[in-house]
């Protein structure tokens, strides 16, 4: 199996199967606990900060292109995932009733994370299909603003190990995918909640993983270059899951179940993350 396929492979593990096992755990539950999702986000999100802070951000220093490259290209991934956030918030805040002034100025809840409510919105109004699909691919960029960056973290690392069977791009595959879980959950239940047949919401939630295989590509191409792009890769994903960390899914965490558990969760992240890239 050449690398190409070996990226394809462990990477549709990570993304698609990761992703749809914690929609199958997310269809399981009873009922939405906001306690639960809170602390698993939180969890993942201490991971993802280990996988960026430990892994990343030390392989792009160590590509030896200069330390305002790296910062460069960090602070690129940081502000490009938020112009693009911004625009799919401003495009879909203003059709949801309950977002006012009074609204945080993050989402507080699983369906505004992914846009699931604007969707569910167009199906209450039982507007057009057009208007329909129009909703449905305002989700799915939400989802692959989480996704892609991810991916392209497994392609960089692929890049810089040059090796099939690169321990440093397996361990990596493994830490995003359990990421991914909490992750998968936080798409099925409010599909769920909002009257989405089980299976059809697991199979969608499985579905989005899709963009980590595309974004490992754009990683691995982008990493084959040369130092620069290796660096622009490692750098770009790392900026643009640092904000999805504190921009997002932190913030959000700590709206669902207002206590300091969510800032132990994703402590407690951060060390599993650092028993799995260095034990």
């Amino acid at each position: 199996m050449g690398i190409i396929e070996t990226i394809l492979l462990v990477t549709a593990i990570a993304g698609v199967v990761g992703t749809g096992l914690g929609g199958l755990i997310g269809a399981l539950l009873q009922k939405e606990s906001n306690r639960v999702v809170s602390l698993l986000l939180s969890f993942a999100a201490g991971v993802m900060l280990s996988v960026v802070c430990f892994d990343l951000v030390v392989e792009a220093i160590e590509t030896n292109t200069g330390i305002y490259t790296v910062i460069f290209a960090i602070a690129l991934g940081v502000t490009a995932t938020y112009i693009l956030n911004y625009i799919i918030d401003r495009k879909t805040t203003p059709e949801i009733a309950h977002i006012d002034e009074n609204h945080p100025k993050t989402a507080d809840d699983l369906d505004e994370l992914i846009h699931s409510d604007h969707l569910e919105h167009h199906v209450q109004k039982k507007d057009n299909k057009l208007s329909l699909f129009v909703a449905g691919v305002v989700m799915a960029c939400a989802i692959a603003l989480h996704n892609v960056p991810e991916g392209m973290t497994i392609g960089a690392s692929y890049a810089a190990d040059n090796t099939v069977l690169g321990s440093s791009s397996l361990v990596l595959a493994v830490l995003i995918g359990l990421h991914n879980i909490p992750e998968g959950m936080a798409v099925s239940v409010p599909l769920i909640s909002g009257g989405m047949k089980k299976h059809r919401a697991v199979l969608i939630t499985a579905a989005t993983g899709i963009p980590t295989i595309l974004g490992a590509l754009l990683g691995f191409w982008l990493g084959e270059i040369g130092p620069l792009g290796l660096t622009l890769s490692l750098g770009f994903a790392s900026g643009a899951m640092l904000y999805v960390v504190f921009g997002e899914i932190l913030p959000q965490s700590i709206l669902m179940y207002h206590s300091k558990s969510p800032a132990f969760s994703a402590i407690i992240g951060m060390l599993v993350g650092l028993l799995i890239i260095f034990a």
